[in-house]
């Protein structure tokens, strides 16, 4: 549901006020913003939106020695940091490191955001262009031939073709933040979960995602057309274009459609099972990861083998793992369902795609599925099961990409450690 295709349209922005929330204390993430200085630490990641990558926003890891109530993690009370501004010898100068380390998070969350909104997004447009392409021949389930189409593509029509409809993701990431705090306001509805959850607060909460992504479904259509609308036959829209045709698909006005387009009542159920889908797994192996990751360093401090540098490290890079994990679990996962809620969407806007079998060459989107159940069993006939899976390859990239810049992103930040210590 969005251009370049929110994969789980879900928005988790900050609520400030007088009172605490807390974060999911079961199967889903932990939040917790308890002081206004937890906000010099924060390391966010994007909003995930049903077929893009990040749900879980504003969550951090607290530092290394900080018991945190809201994660399942029960043990004796840690130590600080060695090497923070109690320690011994091995202590880092205190004013200047402590900038040091606000900024390095800071650097550290801003270059997972750019991976996954920037970087990642020539990966995004491909692959939802093959999802949507139900007449190729080329599956492209592995990144080798990904990687020689995304070069047909930029030599035929410059590097504008793989970064086409990018702002409009940014506006349903917007809007998806935006109606989730409205609606949480003016409803009973928990945006977060509190420690002590239950199956009826659990069930609150889900209905506000699923209230979200419907609120968010029109722009996430029309950011989608963006996405995958070839460059050839595009006219330049403006960066609000998205917000124009998504209002147009609810009042039915706007660019004439053909008679194949599916109501957007037909595309409720399929948009909210993909995107509470999205929700629940990204959330349990996030949880799962963060656990392992925290107690991992727990059982190293405690056996006195942990290093100043790296005791820093685990205050930031163990989200941001787990984000990672999460995302990428959750995409795999659900990507067959992503590939049949794309071709539903793009279905009767009259959309011309780029031919992915060439990388040349322009071809219409005239699909006439009936809905989700003709949907899948039509690709199951005519494309075989791995049908499901076309453009697989781009995921392969794009989240290859993520792992290498995180990567980066922890030698430049060891080598900052290290040198201020």
């Amino acid at each position: 549901m969005h251009p370049r295709r929110p994969d789980g349209f879900d928005g988790l922005g900050y609520r400030g006020g007088s009172r605490d929330e807390q974060g999911f204390g079961g199967a889903f993430p932990a939040r917790s913003f308890s002081s206004a200085s937890d906000l010099s630490h924060w390391v966010t990641t994007p909003p995930d939106i049903p077929g893009s990558r990040n749900l879980h926003w504003g969550e951090k890891s607290p530092p290394y020695g900080v018991p945190d109530t809201s994660t399942l993690l029960e043990g004796p009370a840690e130590e600080p940091f060695p090497g923070s501004s109690g320690g011994g010898s091995s202590s880092v100068p205190g004013q200047s490191s402590e900038q040091l380390n606000r900024f390095a998070g800071f650097g550290i969350g801003l270059a997972s955001l750019f991976t996954e909104n920037v970087l990642a997004h020539p990966c995004i447009v491909l692959r939802r262009q093959c999802q949507v392409n139900y007449h190729a021949r080329h599956y492209h389930l592995t990144p080798f031939t990904v990687i020689n189409i995304m070069y047909s593509f930029n030599k035929t029509q410059g590097p504008r073709a793989l970064w086409k409809g990018m702002g409009s993701t940014f506006i349903v990431q917007g809007v998806t933040l935006g109606a989730e705090g409205i609606i949480s306001e003016f409803t009973p509805l928990p945006r977060e979960i509190s420690h002590k959850w239950n199956p009826k607060q659990i069930g609150e909460h889900l209905l506000l995602k699923s209230l979200t992504y419907i609120v968010a479904m029109p722009f996430y259509s029309a950011s989608l057309i963006e996405t995958v609308q070839s460059e050839i036959i595009r006219d330049n829209a403006g960066i609000l274009e998205c917000v124009k045709e998504g209002i147009g698909r609810v009042i039915g006005m706007g660019v004439p459609h053909s008679k194949r387009l599916l109501p957007l009542l037909s595309l409720v159920f399929p948009t909210v099972l993909h995107g509470v889908l999205h929700y629940i797994i990204s959330s349990i192996i996030q949880k799962i990861v963060l656990l392992v990751l925290k107690r991992k360093a727990y059982n190293s401090h405690l056996a006195e083998s942990t290093s100043p540098v790296q005791s820093m490290l685990d205050a930031y890079f163990p989200e941001l793992i787990a984000n990672f994990a999460a995302s990428l679990c959750s995409d795999v996962i659900l990507y067959p369902l992503e590939t049949v809620l794309h071709r539903l969407h793009i279905q009767g806007t009259r959309t011309i795609i780029d031919n992915t079998d060439l990388g040349y060459e322009v071809l219409p989107i005239n699909t006439q599925y009936e809905g989700m159940r003709d949907c899948i069993n039509t690709i199951r006939q005519e494309e075989g099961m791995l049908g499901f899976y076309k453009g697989f390859g781009a995921v392969v990239i794009q989240y290859t990409l993520h792992a290498a810049v995180l990567q980066i992103t922890k030698i430049i930040y060891s080598t900052l450690l290290q040198n201020s210590v």
